[in-house]
């Protein structure tokens, strides 16, 4: 089974960074394009930004716009999403994800086929 593996979730004070790391695209053929969501308790799933694999094109949600990037490193299959400036909104747990064709918008959830399990993020 393909999997997508998040790390480098944590703890940090508003005003603060982390970088997420999303490893396995590599096994998807052909990867369109790979998206980060998030989702906070009592509240639905919310995509954070995207990255179309061909073109090198991201898309992100107006609130993390000039905070968030996401990035790749082709020869690890992993995607990146650094976040700068945390405030404690962007809490949640956040999931990387993968979609194999061009359908649908990129902040839909239903657009992805492959998702990974989930890093915890908290801003406190």
């Amino acid at each position: 089974d393909v999997q997508l593996v998040e790390s480098g979730g944590g703890s940090v004070q508003a005003g603060g960074s982390l970088r997420l790391s999303c490893a396995g695209f590599g096994y998807i053929y052909p990867t369109h394009c790979m998206g980060w969501f998030r989702q906070a308790p009592g509240k639905e799933r919310e995509g954070v930004g995207s990255f179309y694999m061909t073109g090198g094109k991201s898309c992100y949600a107006g609130s993390v716009k000039g905070r968030f990037t996401i990035s790749q490193d082709k020869a690890k299959s992993t995607v990146y999403l650094d976040m700068t400036n945390l405030e404690p909104d962007d809490a949640g747990m956040y999931y990387c994800a993968a979609a194999k064709g061009r359908g649908g918008r990129w902040s839909e959830v239903k657009k992805y086929d492959y998702w990974g399990q989930g890093t915890q993020v908290t801003v406190s």
